[in-house]
């Protein structure tokens, strides 16, 4: 429901409570706001974070976590969960995780989130979410040396991503997986991937992903394999 429309849904709910007497018409008045409020506080908290992302990568200097970023997520998920929406509560979790890894750098903080929103998404069918879970799974796999393990992770993850059609999703993970194969010595691995990665880049218009194609490349060549 547009924002418009829950708006003055949540007005004609209130006016049939204070004329008819009708209390389940606030009940679902708070619900249908509720969910819009879960809806704009996740949306702004990945605001925040594409932010932090652009400014990584622009390489002016460390990028600065934003204080309200992980409290919107908070409250998302805490909304999604009082709702009974698995599907949201997913996404915020997965979120949760991703800030704590990303931004806080803290593997041991996001782990449990990630595999508890891997959880709901598969109990709720989102592959999207499922991908974006198991991709930074992957990484932490990868940060703590279980390199097997982040393999299958990210090979997991980017089969949903290729099924839903997510190009830059799988450019960037086979980045991944090209480190991954060059700590397993499989330079042909890594090389192929690289190479794909790059193909997709230019096909789904991802010139960042195409730098990060670029920055394994000169790594894995420089450091050999």
């Amino acid at each position: 429901m547009r924002g418009d429309d829950a708006f003055e849904e949540s007005a004609v709910l209130y006016e049939r409570a204070i004329f008819q007497g009708d209390q389940e018409a606030l009940t679902q008045a708070t619900r249908l706001l509720d969910r819009m409020e879960a809806d704009l506080a996740l949306a702004r908290g990945r605001i925040m974070h594409g932010q932090f992302l652009l400014e990584r990568s622009s390489g002016r200097g460390e990028a600065r976590e934003n204080p309200g970023e992980l409290p919107s997520f908070e409250r998302a998920a805490g909304l999604y969960h009082a709702l009974g929406d698995q599907r949201g509560e997913a996404k915020a979790l997965f979120w949760i995780g991703c800030c704590q890894q990303v931004v806080r750098r803290d593997h041991d903080a996001a782990v449990p989130l990630l595999e508890r929103a891997l959880s709901l998404a598969t109990q709720a069918g989102d592959q999207a979410v499922m991908s974006e879970a198991l991709r930074h799974l992957g990484i932490a796999e990868h940060a703590a040396g279980r390199l097997d393990q982040a393999r299958a992770r990210l090979e997991e993850s980017t089969e949903l991503r290729r099924q839903l059609g997510l190009l830059a999703g799988v450019a960037a993970n086979l980045v991944g997986q090209a480190y991954v194969a060059h700590g397993q010595q499989r330079r042909e691995d890594a090389v192929r991937y690289l190479d794909e990665a790059a193909a997709l880049a230019g096909e789904g218009n991802a010139p960042l992903i195409q730098r990060q194609v670029d920055e394994a490349r000169a790594a894995i060549t420089g450091a050999g394999c």
